[in-house]
């Protein structure tokens, strides 16, 4: 494995973070209050100085309440799915180091002609140059998870924020020979207003999911039935899919994923379709 050996660790405290806020929905203690919250307390929560991403799923098959809706997040440039009863999925893949399962994802990709959008962190790019090509080459977007994976929200200077995905730019660009396109995930799913505006205003959306779940941690995977059983329940028509690309339990499934979400009449989309781009 071609990696950072300090990375793997520090990407395991930054995701555990992340999805304690995206199950949760609220940063500021830490504290995991209930995984299913009513709407009011969903949109409240998108009112805060500072909040992690979270969702609430009310129905099976429908898209879940997000701590914003899709109207709220439109002025920032932002999205957490698609604004459709079209059975389309937009597929994403937080990427931060390197173990050996993106081969077999981007295999599983290729297999069903998926489009999907990796969203990057400085040290996958500098690690994995040839990865980062193969990503271009089969169709796949890059996007920016920024250079070192911080809060985001505790970034008050334009400076510094800008900073955090320039460099992920440049080392993009040094590897492909190519500008890299300005789309953004925050790291651990946190955000806020204030962020938000920063990076619409430096040409960037912004992008949260609708689906995801706890696939990151590298010695507790989920079993095969756990996985399928809430990637394939909590399905919907608009979806922007969250999933880890150091999961093994992904890249053995992938392809038996997929097949599945085509069988129930779902097609995959890039996420450019959303912004236009």
């Amino acid at each position: 494995m071609s990696s950072s050996p300090l990375f793997p660790k520090l990407f395991l405290i930054f995701t555990t973070s992340f999805v304690l806020g995206a199950l949760s929905g609220s940063f500021h203690s830490l504290q995991l209050s209930p995984t299913y919250r009513s709407s009011q307390q969903a949109a409240s929560s998108f009112l805060s100085e500072s909040a992690s991403w979270g969702l609430s799923f009310q129905k099976e098959g429908e898209r879940p309440v997000g701590n914003a809706t899709i109207e709220e997040l439109r002025p920032y440039n932002a999205f957490y799915a698609g604004d459709t009863k079209q059975k389309k999925l937009y597929l994403t893949f937080d990427a931060g180091y390197e173990n050996g399962n993106t081969p077999l994802i981007l295999n599983a990709l290729k297999k069903h002609h998926a489009p999907a959008t990796f969203f990057v962190v400085g040290n996958f790019i500098s690690d994995n140059p040839e990865l980062i090509r193969q990503m271009i080459s089969e169709g796949h977007t890059v996007g920016n998870h920024t250079m070192t994976h911080p809060d985001m929200s505790g970034i008050s200077s334009r400076e510094d924020f800008q900073k955090q995905l320039n460099d992920v730019e440049k080392l993009y660009q040094s590897v492909t020979g190519e500008e890299m396109i300005r789309f953004y995930r925050p790291p651990q799913g946190i955000y806020s207003t204030s962020n938000l505006t920063m990076a619409k205003e430096l040409g960037y959306f912004t992008f949260f999911w609708s689906l995801a779940y706890v696939d990151w941690i590298q010695d507790q995977q989920p079993s095969r039935e756990e996985a399928l059983e809430k990637l394939l329940g909590r399905i919907h028509p608009g979806a922007i899919v969250l999933l880890h690309n150091t999961s093994s339990t992904n890249a053995q499934i992938l392809d038996e994923l997929l097949t599945a979400w085509e069988n129930m009449g779902y097609q995959f989309y890039p996420l450019k379709e959303l912004t236009g781009e």
